[in-house]
């Protein structure tokens, strides 16, 4: 991004006379103060605190203009500002503007489970022939999507945007926002169904990703999912579907599993092996995924298959990192709901191992009023001989705790509050042998990156 304060200005509708800063050179955006680039424009937004205390923390820091919303008191006459009347909408006002300036293709991607590793493998897939720009870390809601159109290098080509949600009408609004020339729905689980009640009515929030949708462009989706097909009857714009049936446009066949990658074959390339350095089998569908936005971008499968061996991928999202004993840790601590549980460990059973696999679990969060129900349901992943040893933090971990009393006995099953992190960690630095194999998972509000830190 790079832009004079004036264009900006007239961009946001600020209210002010800006004349006097119309020259000012501005390179990014940025909504923390302690977080950002010289040059930026500093957009003071509410919520825990208010934004606007931070306004001359943001300056010091670098930043050479800041927002200001009209109603907040006292406009500062000796620092460069544009009045607004609301700051966020500014910020996605001013997105949408760049973002028409620039003009790059738009790929945007949802999901209950694998939107983020879906999005890594179109943005690497995408990279072989075009100049891509692609969503980093979480920053896929109102905020988050306006910041990474704004990151964006003026040669762009192609922006591959991550959607979250966790309330109807959001992805509606971000789909409307970004206009994506191709959407795509991973899978359908029962990621934030607190806020939905089933996935019946997950599914309609996740097709509002299509809501925004170019009359000429695709909708990719995965064709196993009839919550999916069903809704994808109503979207007049091309389809692709991916799966594991041959009635999918693209599928999958061959599929052989490592402790370090997953490959397979497709029925469109029969000849080309996809090697994907990531453990588990669900990950197939999210490269399948990757493949179908490569088809419509005319990149050949064997330059497709070729991108998958360097794969520029997310921390934390099933990544294998050592031990300080010598141990392996599988840490997917990024997020956690019921079907990435069950597909995480699926796969984590089947590594070889010369000690014991030991599992740690941290709550799942926005799962409602079955919140209980459905982390108890985990006692299906579980088998003694397959699972030796089993941590589980937090409240909803309870129900857990009490389904696999009849499997485990108190030398094998540990529990623990959320605020008992330094007990488990003494826990497993007690228990931890060097030839063990250790996976670690839960929701990012479990804060399980803590106890990965003290065992690495």
């Amino acid at each position: 991004m790079k832009m004079q304060l004036g264009e900006i200005a007239r961009a946001v509708s600020a209210q002010n006379d800006t004349s006097n800063w119309d020259e000012i050179e501005v390179s990014s955006v940025a909504f923390d103060s302690r977080h950002l680039d010289s040059g930026a424009l500093f957009v003071p937004l509410e919520g825990e605190r208010d934004g606007h205390e931070f306004v001359q923390g943001a300056l010091k820091n670098g930043a050479v203009a800041t927002l200001w919303k009209a109603d907040h008191g006292a406009v500062p006459t000796d620092i460069p500002v544009l009045v607004v009347e609301d700051p966020l909408k500014s910020l996605q006002a001013l997105s949408k503007y760049y973002l028409l300036k620039i003009n790059p293709k738009v790929v945007a991607i949802t999901g209950s489970n694998g939107k983020t590793t879906t999005k890594d493998m179109v943005a690497s897939v995408l990279a072989t022939q075009f100049n891509v720009t692609k969503t980093k870390d979480n920053f896929n809601n109102e905020i988050g999507v306006p910041v990474t159109i704004l990151s964006m290098e003026s040669n762009t080509e192609i922006m591959v945007i991550e959607m979250g949600m966790d309330r109807p009408g959001q992805l509606d609004f971000l789909s409307k926002l970004v206009s994506p020339d191709v959407a795509v729905i991973t899978m359908i689980g029962e990621a934030h169904i607190e806020f939905f009640g089933t996935r019946d009515k997950i599914a309609d929030a996740k097709m509002e990703i299509t809501h925004g949708l170019k009359e000429d462009g695709t909708f990719i989706y995965d064709g196993d999912e009839p919550l999916l097909t069903e809704r994808a009857k109503q979207i007049d714009q091309r389809q692709m579907t991916f799966g594991r049936q041959e009635t999918d446009d693209i599928y999958s066949t061959s599929i052989q599993t490592t402790d370090t990658q997953t490959s397979f074959t497709t029925n469109q390339a029969p000849d080309e092996t996809v090697v994907v350095p990531m453990i588990g089998d669900y990950n197939v569908n999210n490269a399948l995924a990757a493949l179908s936005v490569a088809k419509i971008f005319h990149i050949s499968p064997k330059a497709a298959t070729d991108a998958f061996k360097d794969l520029n991928l997310t921390k934390n999202r099933a990544e294998w990192v050592p031990g300080a004993t010598g141990e392996r840790i599988l840490s997917d601590v990024y997020n956690s709901n019921p079907t990435a549980v069950k597909e995480v460990m699926a796969a984590f059973t089947k590594v070889a191992t010369e000690g014991q696999r030991r599992v740690v679990l941290g709550d799942m969060l926005e799962l409602g009023n079955e919140s209980d129900d459905l982390h108890a349901s985990l006692k299906s992943a579980f088998d003694p001989k397959l699972i030796q040893d089993v941590y589980l933090v937090g409240p909803h971990m309870h129900a857990l705790y009490s389904a696999l009393q009849d499997l485990y006995d108190s030398d094998h099953l540990h529990l623990y509050e959320t605020d008992q992190q330094a007990k488990l960690i003494a826990q497993l630095q007690a228990d931890i042998k060097p030839t063990d194999i250790v996976l670690i998972k839960g929701s990012h509000g479990i804060h399980l990156e803590d106890v990965l830190a003290a065992l690495q």
